[in-house]
């Protein structure tokens, strides 16, 4: 945004609010989206993302349906891996030993990508979910997956424990962007204009199901934590990616170059750099952030698999 260096009086306080609230943390590095891979190096599918412990970003559909792409830190984009024949992903994330976790929304499937040899097996396979869309993962490596049925405008999700069962947890509209909070107690998860927060039992159940925050227009996709509990929420449609806090507060709305943003995820060398996947761009774009995210600090702490 631009800000006039001469103003009148009566715009004085307008002003100071402008500033403060966009600009708050005192410097111009923060909050300022820029494209990290040229326009439609992905298709319009692109999602994901996921930041290994190495800083490598990785997302879904990369030139072509079915693939998976890698960013490097010096933000160069090729092919990690292709998925088996009719598997195409959505949501990534990263469990305690350093796999990679896919939901492979056409065939039913979560996926596990064994980084060391590239082997790709299926973790989980639920025939009842008409699409498992977004996953979050807990310090337990328990998974939690979004399930909406677009068709018919309604949606559920479920948890998937560490030997691949899977429990249907709640009926919530069309259930898209999900996400723990860092002290893994509240589980939340958006569907339409409204972000619901559950609390999350040691055992993984979920009650006490309540309106975070509501937005007055425009939906919404993928969601992560940083450290603080606060909610990065990409704002589909807005080309924006809203901050809320654990208190339901909006914060501040970051905006993109693309209009279609479907999910985000921390990484850099401190935690603090949010990428982002945009549909009608087929890119990342990236911008900097105060606080480090949950997954970047999970990531520090993997055990790699030997």
């Amino acid at each position: 945004m631009r800000l006039i260096r001469i103003i009148s009086f009566p715009a004085v306080a307008a002003a100071y609010f402008v500033l403060t609230s966009c600009s708050d943390s005192g410097s111009d590095k923060y909050y300022k989206s820029s494209v990290i891979v040229p326009v439609n190096t992905f298709t319009i599918g692109v999602e994901g993302p996921a930041v290994d412990r190495h800083g490598n970003v990785y997302a879904v559909n990369f030139e072509t349906e079915g693939t998976i792409g890698k960013i490097t830190p010096d933000n160069q984009a090729g092919l990690f891996i292709r998925l088996p024949e009719g598997s195409i992903g959505n949501g990534i994330r990263f469990d305690s030993r350093g796999n990679m976790l896919i939901a492979d929304y056409t065939m039913h499937n979560i996926l596990k990508v064994d980084m060391a040899t590239g082997q790709i097996s299926v973790f989980a396979n639920e025939p009842l979910m008409s699409q498992p869309n977004d996953i979050a993962i807990d310090s337990r490596d328990r998974i939690y997956a979004s399930d909406p049925d677009w068709k018919a405008r309604k949606g559920k999700f479920w948890r998937i424990d560490t030997d691949g069962s899977t429990t249907l947890l709640d009926s919530l509209g069309t259930a898209n962007g999900i996400e723990v909070s860092p002290d893994e107690k509240t589980l939340y998860v958006n569907a339409g204009r409204t972000v619901w927060a559950y609390d999350l039992s040691s055992g993984g159940d979920v009650s006490n199901k309540r309106v975070l925050i509501e937005f007055p227009d425009f939906g919404m996709d993928g969601m992560r934590c940083d450290i603080k509990g606060n909610l990065y929420i990409a704002r589909f449609g807005k080309g924006v990616v809203a901050i809320v806090s654990p208190e339901g507060n909006l914060l501040r709305e970051v905006q993109l170059t693309g209009k279609r943003p479907t999910n985000v995820a921390f990484g850099g060398k401190d935690g603090k750099t949010l990428y982002v996947t945009l549909q009608d761009q087929g890119n990342l774009e990236s911008f900097r952030v105060e606080t480090p995210g949950r997954e970047w600090k999970m990531q520090k702490n993997v055990k790699p698999t030997k």
